[in-house]
């Protein structure tokens, strides 16, 4: 018995080709609305006809407009600046910090300050930073600290959250409030690095 031909093109497969395409495409137009419109106009009609993706796609694959845009920076946030592990935690937040404010030095940084800003009135853009952005990375920030007081680098009994605080607080402080000399250079990070480990580290 001869075998069935199988058809040359399957839907599903070819919608799962165009899948990267169609999520970039998503993606790219939200924050370039957002950067043309400000957040506050951003909308999934919007979207849509920026990208060219239709409104249906768009709604199947995020609940809101704040989850597009949180997707769509975490996206450059992760290709720029990802999170370093190196052989000791100095190390490692000295480099991942380095590479996060030079991404925020550019276009990064000019999408997260309104952002960030209509976050605070915004439910559903504040629980997608909180769980698609912020605990993600301060999950791996944690175990850094927590491996740090394990090898005797870091003193036993740190807090892992309050060392993150104490080394990206400064951090975000000088990105979001306008003073002279507030620019994330490597030599800030690098001084704030040395300032709170003189206080963390094992003597």
């Amino acid at each position: 018995m001869k075998k069935k031909r199988a058809d040359k093109k399957s839907p599903a497969k070819d919608l799962q080709k165009r899948g990267p395409e169609t999520t970039q495409a998503i993606l790219r137009a939200a924050l370039e609305l957002g950067e043309e419109l400000g957040f506050d106009g951003l909308t999934i009609e919007g979207i849509a006809t920026r990208s060219g993706i239709a409104k249906t796609t768009i709604y199947r694959r995020w609940p809101n407009v704040g989850a597009i845009v949180m997707d769509a920076f975490l996206a450059d946030v992760t290709r720029l600046a990802p999170i370093q592990t190196r052989s000791t935690a100095r190390e490692s937040f000295t480099a991942s910090m380095r590479l996060l404010a030079k991404a925020y030095r550019g276009r990064l940084g000019k999408i997260l300050r309104p952002l960030l800003g209509k976050a605070q009135a915004d439910e559903n853009l504040r629980e997608a930073v909180r769980t698609r952005w912020v605990e993600p990375r301060r999950e791996i920030a944690r175990e850094i600290v927590r491996r740090g007081m394990k090898s005797g680098e870091l003193r036993d009994g740190l807090d892992p959250d309050v060392v993150l605080d104490a080394l990206y607080g400064p951090f975000y402080h000088r990105l979001l409030v306008p003073y002279k000399n507030g620019i994330l250079s490597d030599t800030f990070i690098d001084t704030l690095v040395d300032t709170v480990f003189g206080g963390v580290e094992s003597r």
